[in-house]
């Protein structure tokens, strides 16, 4: 059975409606009634729904009277009770609302390229944390409220839907046809492979990261379109556990990815947006070519395998990426002198 639902129309906009149809129905009588021009018909009608008692603009015929005295009951009437739902809906907050919604709206019409993060628990807060430490836009999505009122209590400039990430709808109007990518963070994996399922098929090259509660869930988000699934108590182990194994470089990498870290960049330059000049180069040619003090770290060739600390005559060619570690001035350097104008 097909739902069919009905727009709602906003309460102003039911207000102002009715403040023109009195005005348009005085007009009309004193123009029939009185034969008034359209000017003095106005004016006849302010006068009137005003209560000012400023001169008519002639003196009224019988048939006149009888209008002008229905039209001042009903039009005084009409307007009291609209005037205090007004003040009402004022006074409720709830023009507060409208405004703040119009305004997020505003928001999502001008987002592109930017990161949808569905379910915003602690792995989707944390997720918009790390967007927010690397100046990427996103949108947050999820219907518990309390979650995202908690966020905004850090940061009040959040871009959010309040709603059911699994409803198409919100995805489209979080702007999934014009998004880079989505962070799939909702409690469940039915769920989830439902949102991945749903993204992939409004936006075909959207990058998706999904979450996993079970291992048995991982094939299944794959098969939905997820390019990447992350099981967050596997990982929380292995990170606690290597802790013990290798502190240092487990603290290094912390101090990377944190807020403390948050000078410190990895990048990854693929050979298309390397410039012409040093294109099927070495990697020596290319890192010595950009002098911006860049550190290469790997490399990433064609059959996607990475090759860790690369030699210096390692080629660079088509398909491959280079990943490179550095601060953000020296990240905007290279990409100034190495990465072509798009």
């Amino acid at each position: 059975m097909r739902r069919f639902t009905v727009k709602k129309i906003h309460p102003l906009v039911i207000w102002f409606t009715v403040i023109l149809l009195i005005n348009f129905i005085g007009v009309t009588g004193f123009m029939f009634f009185e034969k008034l021009s359209f000017f003095d018909a106005i004016y006849m009608t302010i006068i009137t729904i005003t209560t000012i008692g400023y001169m008519e603009v002639k003196p009224l015929t019988h048939d006149g009277r009888m209008f002008n005295m229905i039209f001042i009951v009903t039009s005084f009437t009409t307007i009291t009770i609209a005037l205090a739902w007004l003040t009402r809906y004022i006074a409720s907050g709830q023009m507060f609302i409208y405004l703040k919604n119009r305004k997020l709206m505003k928001s999502l019409e001008n987002l592109h390229d930017h990161i949808i993060v569905c379910g915003f628990g602690r792995n989707g807060q944390q997720a918009a944390k790390t967007l927010k430490s690397h100046k990427l836009p996103f949108v947050a999505i999820d219907f518990r409220e309390k979650y995202i009122d908690d966020y905004l209590k850090h940061f009040p400039e959040l871009i959010y839907i309040k709603g059911d990430a699994t409803d198409d709808a919100l995805l489209v109007q979080a702007g999934v046809k014009r998004a880079r990518g989505l962070i799939c963070a909702l409690p469940t994996d039915a769920d989830n492979v439902f949102v991945v399922l749903s993204a992939r098929t409004l936006n075909p090259n959207i990058q998706i990261i999904s979450r996993s509660a079970q291992a048995s869930s991982i094939q299944k988000l794959k098969k939905a379109g997820a390019d990447n699934v992350i099981m967050p108590d596997r990982i929380a182990g292995t990170h606690m556990a290597t802790l013990f194994s290798k502190p240092d470089v487990i603290e290094f990498i912390d101090y990377l990815s944190g807020e403390e870290g948050e000078s410190i960049n990895i990048e990854s330059v693929a050979y298309e947006n390397l410039h012409l000049s040093i294109q099927n180069a070495t990697l020596k040619q290319v890192m010595e070519w950009e002098k911006t003090g860049m550190t290469c770290i790997g490399v990433k060739d064609k059959d996607g395998k990475f090759i860790i600390n690369p030699p210096d005559d390692t080629l660079i060619s088509e398909g491959m990426k280079v990943i490179v570690l550095g601060s953000k001035d020296q990240i905007q350097k290279m990409k100034h002198n190495l990465v072509t104008k798009k």
